[in-house]
């Protein structure tokens, strides 16, 4: 419910802090409104984070393992709070399709921890790989001058990949093919339709 319905709090101050000026020039409309679509993306995709490390954690096996899990969701706690940030500051708005996001993300979390250990950490690897793609293609679309929502996008690429490294090093089983263009597909089905509802 915290996570659907409450205002996300970070433990650490945004990247955009360093990066909003006074005297910056602000965004074209068309500027702001396709920043806003890609942080409202970048916006589920934490949605959904929360709820996968939250899935994973709940059936995880070994304490070390959920603990891994609970440190990954507070790191992207901090994403969501950023993300939402730059959506209030460019006057932009949620997904309306929050809930179903973070529903399926469960149930996919769930599933993916049910499976075992080392294929739970496995999905982590190929999410957060795809996640830090994702996030490079955003880098190369966000507006030149919105500086404060590249520094947020930055920040999390590099956190993403982190995560993936540390999945791997746990003892990750890296997932078949066929699995990863599953995921694939439906990662595209998200960001397609969350980037305009």
């Amino acid at each position: 419910m915290r996570t659907l319905f409450g205002r996300p709090s970070a433990g650490r101050a945004s990247p955009a802090n360093q990066q909003t000026k006074p005297d910056a020039p602000a965004l074209s409309p068309q500027d702001a409104q396709l920043s806003s679509a890609l942080m409202r993306v970048n916006h589920v995709g934490e949605i959904c984070a929360q709820a996968l490390y939250q899935s994973q954690s709940l059936v995880c096996r070994d304490p070390k393992l959920r603990r891994h899990f609970e440190q990954a969701a507070r790191d992207e706690l901090d994403h969501l709070a950023w993300t939402q940030q730059r959506l209030d500051d460019l006057g932009g708005r949620r997904s309306y399709l929050t809930p179903l996001w973070y529903g399926g993300a469960f149930g996919i979390g769930c599933l993916a921890g049910l499976a075992g250990d080392r294929i739970s950490l496995g999905f982590v690897v190929e999410t957060e790989r795809q996640v830090e793609q994702h996030l490079a293609s955003h880098m190369e679309r966000l507006p030149a001058e919105d500086h404060a929502s590249r520094a947020v996008v930055a920040q999390m690429k590099e956190e993403e990949a982190r995560h993936a490294d540390e999945a791997l090093a746990a003892g990750a089983q890296l997932l078949p093919a066929p699995i990863k263009s599953a995921m694939r597909l439906s990662a595209k089905v998200m960001t397609r339709t969350a980037h305009y509802i």
